[in-house]
């Protein structure tokens, strides 16, 4: 028998690509650490019972991240569903194997109005019917025996009226679980979410972490957690088709030991020095101008903002966009009407210096 010949993505036709957008899921988030890659080798090679790798992995992270527990879910989205599943139908089998009919059930998550979000049906799917909230006295009063949850959009902490500690108390003081939704955050030790108040904190595994992409991380309450662990796979519950193997939850570990030793100024530094080196390049053109901006708190990095004048350059942003797209290698970016943002993040090492003189020369074709 041949040896199999090991398929990538260029003989099926594909063109691999130079991510400077982001940690943006529909370009594949992030390249997994070595760490995690070996971690998922190594796993994959023998047979585990995954209750008692939910537990051992719980109460490492719990080591790690400085929380009560953690856990691991397929991706981001999969914990907003068996978060919402546990506040709704807790540990009882026979309502967890009822959702999403929550006939019986608290079926209602409080969520100010300006932190709704295109996740909102990883929360929906569950049954719930979401309660829009404007102000602290609308979420006191919007209160009631229904409410299961209060849910909270990390990114949009500042957007709305009320504080994530003021959601966290309300909801503390009435018996009722909070959930972060910081899922392109920074899992960052301590977790000031967690100092806040609320119940439980979901990142995705696949971004900054550099996990593997199908994966999420969740940390916070021990009780919570584990109630989410159940309605979800292995077991017969609403969330069983979010299935994280044991490949990517130890994939995962592998990715939270390694972010809690990263050297986090260095990596900072390192972003920086690409962001120079295509800067460099091109901001001696006509009518180009340099600038970069600081990240909120969402994808953490600083990225460089390139603008021209496109009646001087022939060309605009849209076009410089698709010429990098089309170009070999392939290199991604969004772009404005004359501009492109270049995000450092999730470049790989040496891939400015592939980036830095394709795009001068797109940005000088025309001239």
């Amino acid at each position: 028998m041949s040896e199999l010949e090991f398929p990538t993505y260029e003989k099926i036709g594909l063109r691999p690509l130079i991510n400077c957008r982001g940690t943006y899921t529909i370009i594949s988030g992030s390249v997994m650490l070595p760490e995690v890659r070996a971690a998922m080798v190594e796993a994959s090679k023998r047979y585990i019972h995954l209750d008692e790798l939910s537990n051992a992995v719980g109460a490492r992270i719990a080591e790690l991240m400085q929380c009560e527990w953690g856990l691991i879910t397929n991706g981001c989205a999969a914990a907003l569903c068996q978060v919402t599943a546990a506040c709704v139908a807790g540990t009882d089998p026979e309502k967890m194997i009822r959702l999403p009919d929550t006939t019986g059930m608290k079926d209602e998550v409080i969520v100010q109005k300006r932190h709704r979000h295109s996740y909102d049906h990883a929360v929906r799917m569950v049954g719930v019917r979401l309660v829009e909230v404007e102000t602290l006295e609308e979420l006191e009063a919007a209160i009631s025996e229904r409410t299961a949850m209060l849910l909270i959009f990390g990114d949009a902490a500042e957007r709305g009226e009320i504080s994530v500690a003021q959601m966290a108390t309300v909801g503390n003081a009435n018996g009722i679980h909070s959930f972060v939704d910081a899922a392109a955050e920074r899992p960052d030790v301590p977790n000031r979410y967690l100092e806040d108040g609320v119940s439980a904190v979901g990142y995705s595994g696949g971004k900054c972490l550099r996990g593997p992409q199908s994966s999420g991380l969740v940390i916070g309450r021990k009780d919570l957690l584990q109630a989410a662990f159940l309605n979800g796979a292995p077991h017969h519950a609403l969330a069983r088709p979010m299935k994280a193997s044991k490949e990517e939850v130890m994939g995962l570990l592998a990715a939270v030991e390694m972010w809690v030793r990263r050297d986090h100024d260095a990596e900072w530094k390192e972003w920086e020095r690409r962001m120079q080196f295509v800067g460099d390049a091109v901001k001696d053109l006509d009518s180009v101008t340099l600038e970069v901006s600081q990240p909120g708190r969402s994808n953490v990095t600083p990225v460089l903002r390139i603008q021209w004048d496109a009646s001087t350059l022939g060309i605009d942003g849209a076009g410089v966009s698709r010429e990098l797209s089309q170009g070999d290698p392939r290199i991604e970016v969004f772009h404005g009407d004359s501009s492109i943002p270049i995000n450092p993040y999730m470049m790989e090492d040496g891939e400015e210096q592939i980036v830095a003189p394709r795009l001068r020369e797109i940005l000088t074709s025309n001239t």
